[in-house]
């Protein structure tokens, strides 16, 4: 396999100077949910595409599962889209849609850490090691090409692990979103501290009662919402174009994962009828966290223009990505769903409000146990104070898998 893999490492690649600029016209091009005029502002929409995190192939990193590849090339591009879409949400998360990123300037402490949550090494925990060991449980070989249903439910089990940024991630079913099951899922009702030691509802009402109505409201757990979609048979059917281009305008857009058969792109907006992405194609060495606990981020930004394909020309196996950071984001993206999407006659997906009765019951997902390696207790593998770093580094996933 590390020869098939070099051989990638050499042939795959950007050769940016050829990447065809953006047209000097008149037109409008929507970016994740923010829309940018081409012919005045385009150094304005070149820095917001810059900002985003761009994870490429990478070779050099120590080997998956300690015997596996030590690069990606070649089989990682939809794993690499993957962590570029959780990347976005947990910008969102953390720093905002607003936030832009500058060259050689220094960033928010909440970015380093963000940065460091996708590096490649088996600590980290949206690496490639991680996910590729998780998708074992989906029944993908390490080293196999991922589809973007397997990339989401990697990214859905991963998230379980994760309580720095506390995602809840819902994977729809059968092109169809229920509103009653993400409620239940990202409406939590917080625990004070005299409350956590007691589990009766009689205690949890009377310390209700104590501290007042605004005690009892419900928290809301950030959402990340991946809706997969087959949108045609051999290419996208072009009655879907227009609501596929819609989702990209609204304002919980994380874009869609996507691309053609064995080639996937992380597609982040549109120009007319073509689709802006970025592209994880190139093969680039394994960065590593410096002595000062930072993380050089030049090669983790595309600083040239963007690719571009005609939306007609896309496989129709997609994945769209949305987030809501607050349960009132949640419930305008259901509005704009309702006006925008369900108004066609051969609807994208569906959005219902109640769980449908021939499904099976929806229980939330939770972190299943763990099997530590036997250095470590399980108990220190989870203790919070040593950073997800150190719990991730103690977690064997795929029997983790086995268990869920």
């Amino acid at each position: 396999m590390e020869s098939v893999l070099s051989k990638y490492e050499n042939q795959i690649t950007i050769f940016t100077d050829y990447l065809e600029e953006f047209p000097d016209a008149d037109e409008l091009v929507w970016i994740l949910g923010k829309q940018h005029l081409l012919k005045t502002e385009k150094s304005k929409l070149l820095s917001d595409i810059s900002a985003r995190l761009w994870f490429t192939y990478r070779r050099k990193f120590s080997p998956i599962g300690g015997t596996g590849p030590s690069s990606d090339a070649g089989w990682g591009c939809m794993l690499r889209c993957g962590q570029m879409m959780l990347a976005q949400a947990l910008i969102c998360r953390h720093l905002g849609r607003d936030w832009n990123w500058e060259k050689q300037k220094e960033q928010p402490k909440e970015y380093q850490r963000i940065l460091q949550c996708f590096l490649d090494r088996k600590d980290c925990c949206y690496s490639i090691h991680q996910m590729a060991q998780m998708g074992v449980g989906e029944g993908k070989s390490i080293g196999e090409w991922f589809g973007p249903n397997t990339v989401a439910q990697v990214l859905k089990k991963l998230a379980l692990f994760d309580e720095w940024n506390s995602l809840a991630v819902y994977v729809s079913m059968d092109n169809t979103v229920v509103i009653e099951d993400i409620k239940k899922m990202c409406c939590t009702l917080p625990l004070s501290a005299d409350t956590a030691a007691e589990s009766a509802p009689d205690s949890l009402n009377a310390s209700t009662q104590r501290r007042g109505p605004s005690a009892c409201r419900p928290a809301w757990k950030p959402l990340l919402l991946i809706v997969p979609l087959r949108l045609g048979i051999n290419q996208i059917n072009p009655v879907y174009v227009d609501a596929f281009k819609e989702c990209f305008k609204m304002p919980q857009s994380l874009g869609a994962l996507g691309g053609k058969p064995n080639n996937a792109y992380y597609f982040i907006g549109f120009l007319g009828n073509e689709l802006i992405f970025l592209d994880p194609h190139t093969t680039q060495t394994f960065v590593d966290t410096e002595e000062n606990g930072t993380v050089d981020d030049q090669t983790f930004h595309c600083l040239q223009s963007p690719q571009r394909m005609n939306i007609l020309n896309l496989d129709p196996s997609v994945a769209l990505g949305f987030f809501c950071k607050e349960e009132k984001d949640f419930d305008s993206w259901c509005s704009l769903v309702q006006k925008e999407i369900l108004k066609e006659n051969l609807r994208m997906f569906e959005l219902v409000q109640k769980h449908p009765s021939h499904w099976p019951p929806f229980v939330p997902p939770a972190k299943p146990e763990v099997t530590t390696t036997g250095a470590e207790s399980k108990s220190e593998a989870m203790d919070n104070s040593k950073g997800p770093s150190k719990v991730f580094q103690s977690l064997i996933f795929i029997t983790v898998n086995r268990t869920m």
